[in-house]
């Protein structure tokens, strides 16, 4: 119960992960989309015999290859922080959550770290054909592994694929094929995936255009922002293809997020979408102020996201909260109530189970199981509690959508100058590609703020809140990790930066031209 939970244990234990989490997130894009850039490279080199696609394909390689160690070790702390901070969440659903996980390391990461020892190493010692299928599999490892991590992190979101077990108190997996087909999962992972493609891209047109800047390397630079700039924009608009996707499952199975995503705290049918606004600073359920100082929104858009239906009504923060009966919307009051008679229950089996009551344990389970739904809210005594943090998610929101439709534009400008070799002439476009690159980190980033802090309060939507998940721990532990992670990480990021921009200053220029594959 609430009384009995150290909260900063929690609130540092959310910090650390999402320290670690922040710093993975700076290298794994790179790895998921440089790869398909440095494969394509390579294809027309094996294709053509043209040397200058394989020194690109070598360069662009380098470079991945010092971003790859660090993002794989950052990678490890966060699969083992599941045990050491959030060791109740693991055993509670560490039947299903586990499996995804293996299955990376199994599928994925060993194919990822086979094949990218003969892409880095196999350039004329093995057959072009050999080192190509390498490329390749090193990509799709890639992809295969952000596969499996986001599809443990979608079933959080919507937890399908399951059943509850009363004699241990777990959620076990009964089929696995609804885990990793749920239409959220597939979103998820293709929007995820999607957003690393573009800060790959903007990484390349980013180096590319500061050898432009320079006068260096200009056919290496300008073949690769031409084929980067390709990969970029149909990955953008792809992106935005997605992102409608995950707004219509949002809308569907976390409506407290959608809420939030959109500062409506009074619902509404024919909802529109807020384009532009200010939220009221102070703003509470139940104050009958209005939540925004301004806003330009455009009309009936949000329910056509979120229902697909211009009419449709979209709940807002307080008919979540205080219960709406016009709309059959249950208040909040009564989801804890109910939540409350499912664990009274489980209690009530258990003990029942262990005095060969079989009655009452079956009374016990008739119970559980027709409240076990709310069983997550039992552990929740505010019912305002259930809303997420409306202004960090509503400002995360519109960054990572304005950004993201500011990035086709800009790709397709990019890819035009090129094309027309007009790009030289516009040296400003050059330094607002460059700029761009922490514009992309920068929305992908609010991207994950709106996806996990809209989950809160739940670590698995409906059924286990965060509070209830961490390790039973001393917090001065936590805080100890926390801050020889941040220390540790920032000294690796600091020298991967270093020899990041050292390999890019040196560039190509005294690279050996590519020799012959065999």
């Amino acid at each position: 119960m609430i009384e009995n939970i150290d909260m900063a244990l929690v609130n540092w234990s959310r910090g650390q992960f999402a320290l670690v989490a922040f710093y993975h997130w700076l290298f794994i894009p790179l790895t998921l989309g440089m790869t398909y850039i440095i494969a394509y490279a390579q294809t027309i080199h094996v294709r053509t015999g043209d040397k200058e696609w394989e020194r690109i394909a070598k360069f662009w390689a380098k470079l991945f290859g010092i971003n790859f160690a660090i993002g794989v070790g950052t990678g490890i702390i966060l699969g083992l922080e599941f045990g050491t901070n959030w060791a109740n969440y693991s055993w509670i659903s560490g039947d299903i959550f586990g499996a995804p996980l293996a299955a990376e390391g199994i599928l994925a990461f060993f194919l990822e770290s086979t094949f990218v020892a003969v892409m880095f190493f196999g350039w004329g010692k093995v057959s072009k054909k050999f080192h190509l299928m390498s490329v390749y599999l090193v990509a799709f490892g890639a992809s295969l592994s952000a596969l499996w991590i986001l599809v443990a992190n979608a079933w959080m979101n919507y937890p399908v694929g399951m059943v509850f077990n009363l004699e241990n108190a777990r959620h076990e997996m009964v089929d696995f094929w609804t885990v990793l087909f749920s239409p959220y999962a597939i979103n998820k992972f293709l929007h995820t995936i999607t957003s690393g493609f573009v800060i790959s891209s903007f990484f390349i047109v980013a180096v590319s255009s500061w050898y432009v800047l320079k006068g260096r390397n200009l056919l290496l630079a300008k073949r690769s922002i031409v084929v980067a700039a390709t990969f970029g924009l149909i990955s953008s608009i792809f992106l935005a293809t997605t992102g409608d996707g995950s707004a219509y499952w949002v809308a569907q199975k976390q409506p407290a997020k959608l809420a939030a995503m959109e500062g409506l705290y009074q619902g509404e049918e024919g909802a529109g979408l807020v384009a532009i606004g200010m939220l009221r600073p102070g703003k509470e359920i139940g104050d009958g102020q209005n939540a925004f100082l301004f806003k330009i929104e455009i009309p009936k858009l949000l329910s056509v996201l979120g229902y697909r239906n211009a009419d449709a009504f979209v709940p807002g923060a307080e008919d979540l909260v205080l219960g709406n009966a016009e709309q059959n919307i249950m208040s909040a009051e009564e989801k804890i109530r109910r939540g409350k008679m499912a664990l009274t229950a489980l209690a009530e089996y258990k003990e029942a189970i262990a005095l060969d009551d079989e009655t009452t344990a079956q009374e016990a389970r008739a119970v559980f199981e027709e409240n076990y739904y709310y069983m997550g809210y039992g552990h929740m005594f505010d019912p305002d509690g259930i809303i997420p943090n409306v202004p960090f998610i509503f400002y995360s929101f519109r960054i990572m959508v304005i950004l993201g439709f500011a990035f086709i534009a800009l790709f397709l400008l990019i890819l035009y100058l090129t094309v027309v070799n007009k790009l030289e002439e516009n040296r400003w476009l050059l330094w607002v590609s460059i700029f761009s690159l922490p514009l992309a980190f920068l929305a992908s980033m609010a991207g994950w703020i709106v996806a996990e802090v809209g989950r809160q309060p739940w670590t698995i939507q409906g059924l286990l809140p965060t509070m209830m998940s961490t390790s039973n721990i001393n917090a001065n532990a936590v805080i100890l990790t926390f801050i020889m992670f941040a220390v540790l990480l920032t000294i690796l990021v600091l020298a991967e930066y270093k020899i990041m921009v050292t390999a890019i200053k040196h560039g190509p220029d005294k690279q050996k031209k590519g020799g012959e594959n065999v």
